[in-house]
């Protein structure tokens, strides 16, 4: 059989990192596969005032498939002072590659999963009755609405005059902002559109039935953000009764399930939500399995591609130490989502079980798993390097 063609998108940081020790496991795990560089991240708005180059789009357009690292974004002002001298002054505005590869190939489906490894010494614990010390195990998939709501970039500052005039014409704003001189009014949009939101509710439904959840719970807030909560909530209400009926929907606001899901995690099974309350709740709940060190996520689109990436960020200070030090996991996790799209599960089960192993047994372990600072020196201090713990997973695979 021919090799699977991937688009390895390293980025940025720790992202090189982390993609080059998941590509080091899947192959140890017998994944046929080609692996194609894409351009993406700071050094190409740097240099070409794009961090997203078209010749990058076009590899994704081709292979369908990316593995993608983490990327640096910096505010406006900062990116404008790091361009190259020669594009400086010439229009480019830096905008974030990852959200502008989400929103050109209309990769609406975020999953997010949050599984609880037995072992990890970062996972939640809670004091029960009889002072009795609980770790609950979480097993949740939060699925993100991910091109829409305050993430469309339809926003202004200094709004122009066609959209103040739209905007007076709702009673809300001319009572409360009306006196407001315009060019002291920045305004971001928050968009939910039926198509995309009943996309994304039927894509949290289909995975609670095919996985044996039992329930899917609506995360918005439709008690103040009527119109846009209220579509996602009202949709998935009637979806539930029409098409669902055997999986339990319930609904919780953003604010409430912040504080709900350090009481009673293991309650939950399927969350959905819109792109901004996706994104708070999927860090929320990585924080009880261990942090950002175990938070995987894929990307869908309508029309086949699919890109797959930790939720962390590049971490630029960590790319510089002499011994890279940070935790590999989440990138090989999504590494693993990846293998289960593509329906390899014989090698998806082997790696899971892998990480799995190296985490209970608890012999190797990164500076994160050890809760120390991330310094140079953890090293020297008992921490496993990325490498190492890379190799201990690579050796479990049997």
């Amino acid at each position: 059989m021919a090799p699977r063609k991937i688009v390895a998108l390293p980025g940025d940081g720790i992202g090189a990192i982390v993609l080059h020790q998941a590509i080091r496991v899947l192959d140890a795990a017998g994944f046929n596969a080609e692996y194609i560089h894409g351009d993406i991240g700071w050094e190409f708005w740097c240099k070409e005032g794009n961090p997203l180059p078209e010749r990058t789009l076009e590899l994704i357009r081709e292979h369908k498939i990316a593995l993608f690292g983490a990327i640096t974004s910096k505010p406006n002002e900062e990116a404008k002072a790091e361009l190259d001298h020669s594009l400086q002054g010439k229009g480019f505005i830096y905008s974030s590659p990852i959200v502008g590869l989400r929103q050109y190939f209309n990769l609406d489906i975020c999953v997010r999963p949050c599984k609880s490894y037995k072992g990890n010494p970062l996972n939640f614990i809670r004091r029960g009755r009889n002072n009795v010390i609980e770790e609950p195990m979480v097993d949740v998939v939060i699925f993100r609405q991910n091109t829409e709501c305050l993430y469309s970039g339809v926003e202004w500052t200094n709004p122009p005059e066609n959209v103040y005039k739209a905007l007076l014409s709702h009673p809300r704003f001319r009572e409360n902002f009306g006196e407001v001189p315009v060019n002291e009014l920045s305004v971001s949009t928050r968009i939910f559109t039926r198509k995309a939101t009943e996309r994304i509710l039927t894509a949290a439904f289909e995975h609670a039935v095919k996985h044996g959840y039992r329930s899917v719970t609506v995360c918005e807030k439709p008690n103040v953000v009527r119109e846009t909560s209220g579509l996602m909530w009202k949709l998935a209400k009637e979806m539930q009764k029409n098409r669902f009926p055997s999986i339990k929907l319930n609904n919780t606001n953003i604010d409430a399930q912040m504080m709900w899901l350090t009481k009673n995690p293991e309650d939950y099974d399927v969350i959905v939500a819109g792109n901004m309350f996706g994104d708070i709740a999927s860090d929320g709940f990585a924080g009880l399995i261990g942090g950002l060190g175990f938070a995987c996520s894929a990307q869908f689109s309508e029309d086949g591609i699919a890109v797959f990436e930790p939720t962390h960020g590049s971490a630029p200070k960590y790319a510089d130490y002499s011994v890279p030090i940070v935790n590999p996991v989440a990138m090989i996790e999504s590494a693993c989502m990846m293998l289960d799209y593509l329906g390899e599960t014989e090698i998806y089960s082997r790696i899971r079980k892998a990480v799995a192993d190296v985490i209970l047994e608890g012999k190797v372990r990164t500076y994160d798993m050890m809760k120390m600072s991330g310094r140079p020196e953890v090293i020297g201090e008992g921490a496993a390097s990325t490498v190492q713990m890379t190799d201990a997973i690579i050796d479990r695979l049997g």
